[in-house]
């Protein structure tokens, strides 16, 4: 999900994945979305940016995805 230095993956390393690996890194920001969303629920999240900073990247992955199949 992050980079080697714990950043997000720019757009362009995005662009640079197969469609299959797209695919496999949404799968893996839908898991870590539903383990943060858990952990808020019980109290235990302390940075609470990470469920926007993953919902954007779910948004960009998606976009790309879209942009593929056309």
């Amino acid at each position: 999900v992050c980079g080697p230095d714990g950043a997000l993956m720019e757009l362009k390393e995005l662009r640079q994945k197969s469609s299959a690996d797209l695919k496999a890194h949404l799968l893996d920001l839908h898991k870590e979305q539903f383990s943060l969303r858990m952990q808020k629920a019980t109290g235990q999240l302390a940075k609470t940016h990470d469920i926007s900073r993953v919902r954007r990247e779910i948004a960009r992955v998606s976009m790309l995805l879209s942009n593929t199949k056309q």
